[in-house]
């Protein structure tokens, strides 16, 4: 019998997008499958409550449950590092396989790998979140020298209310944001449902579309020895980003 492949996934409490997307596009590969630890999270805002969300002890908490799991690699599908800042999800990684033993990789660690791979110096961003979160995202990554040279943003705060952008809004996003001329897109939320729509917009835009669901899933299976090109149907990254 060929061995499994188990991804571990952190979700937050609230999302009830990742899972299903997740699912979905690891199930083209025989053997592979992602199962979930989720912590509370329910709004994305700068406020001292929603920036407490993030504590470390709590993810670390649902890391170990996953743990119990022996999956092979744990994954935060997440994206909180991209307003907190990247070194959050560095930390965060070196604690969840300090106290598991289990490699791990995040869903922003992942999107910088990939920027750095296909050479990306303009990002068009695309999120549910409100304009403080927006602009801190911008700032972090205009600070590592990638360019935002367009965004939009839903103004939403209520994690739960992030699923509930329709697929046309997430186009119209796109095709505004498409029109700065950036080099690749990216849908900074696991919480919005983005990935499926990959194949569309790179067909439409010409432009490579690195949706935050997608780029943990591309770092889990690289780190648990399984190329991603066995993903298909679900855009660019999988098929061209080694």
């Amino acid at each position: 019998m060929t061995k499994r492949v188990l991804l571990g996934m952190l979700t937050p409490s609230s999302n009830t997008a990742l899972e299903p997307l997740t699912s979905a596009m690891v199930s083209a590969i025989p053997g592979v499958s992602a199962h979930f630890a989720r912590f509370t999270v329910t709004q994305i805002s700068l406020d001292r409550q929603s920036l407490g969300q993030f504590d470390i002890g709590k993810i670390l908490d649902a890391a170990r449950q996953l743990a119990d799991a022996r999956v092979d690699v744990i994954g935060w599908s997440g994206t909180a590092a991209s307003w907190l800042g990247f070194e959050t999800d560095e930390a965060l990684c070196r604690e969840i396989s300090a106290a598991t033993g289990i490699p791990s990789t995040t869903s922003v660690l992942a999107l910088n790998e990939i920027l750095e791979k296909t050479g990306v110096r303009k990002l068009g961003l695309v999120s549910p979140y409100i304009e403080s979160v927006q602009r801190r995202i911008m700032a972090n990554y205009e600070a590592a020298g990638i360019q935002v040279p367009g965004e939009r943003h839903a103004g939403l705060q209520v994690n739960f209310d992030f699923s509930e952008v329709a697929e046309s809004e997430v186009l119209r996003m796109a095709r505004e944001v498409a029109g700065y001329g950036p080099d690749a897109l990216t849908v900074m939320c696991t919480n919005v449902k983005a990935a499926q729509l990959a194949e569309r917009i790179e067909s439409e835009l010409g432009i490579p579309l690195y949706d935050s669901v997608s780029t943990v899933v591309w770092k889990a299976l690289k780190m648990a020895g399984v190329d991603p090109a066995g993903i298909q149907n679900w855009g660019r990254l999988f098929r061209e980003v080694a």
